[in-house]
């Protein structure tokens, strides 16, 4: 009687967990990069930062099922010890999976908040790697990569001299 709430509650709780749909802090291109340059590493940072807030993730959707189930069953046997009946459960069941899922909100919120943080302290650290402008750091000097040269590179160091080879020692006659 009580299993319908319970399974109603925690696929609603379920479809509530979503990735940081991107970073919450303001990051720019260092003096002299190229846009279209930030845009290529923000591209990366943005997926390697997802990357890191991964296991945050599905702490946040554990944690929301986890609350409105054990309330569920909770106020579920509470109904029925109080109630005596089927009918005490059901109502018991129904107090236990609101009061589940307000709770559930609750971590749940608190745990989101953390993939968020995660995810913004990952982006930071990748984007201010990859030369561009965080706030609160100085910012890197940008630094274009040399053009390649227009000459084949010869080396500047002799090549050690061939040694002499010898051939394998022959075995003792018996």
């Amino acid at each position: 009687m009580f299993v319908l709430p319970a399974i109603l509650g925690a696929l609603v709780l379920g479809g509530c967990a979503t990735a940081p749909l991107g970073p919450t802090i303001a990051v720019m291109p260092a003096p002299g990069m190229p846009f279209e340059q930030f845009q290529a590493i923000d591209a990366v940072c943005r997926q390697f930062a997802a990357q890191q807030a991964a296991p945050y993730q599905g702490g946040a959707s554990n944690s929301g099922l986890t609350s409105a189930a054990v309330a569920t069953g909770v106020g579920a046997a509470a109904g029925a010890l109080i109630g005596g009946n089927s009918q005490g459960a059901g109502v018991g069941a129904g107090v236990g999976l609101l009061a589940g899922s307000a709770g559930g909100a609750g971590s749940y919120s608190d745990t989101q908040y953390s993939a968020q943080r995660a995810y913004n302290i990952a982006y930071q650290q990748c984007m201010y790697s990859k030369g561009a402008q965080v706030p609160g750091y100085a910012a890197p000097r940008y630094v274009p990569p040399p053009p390649p040269p227009a000459y084949p590179v010869q080396p500047s160091y002799q090549p050690a001299p061939q040694q002499p080879t010898y051939p394998p020692a022959q075995p003792p006659a018996q």
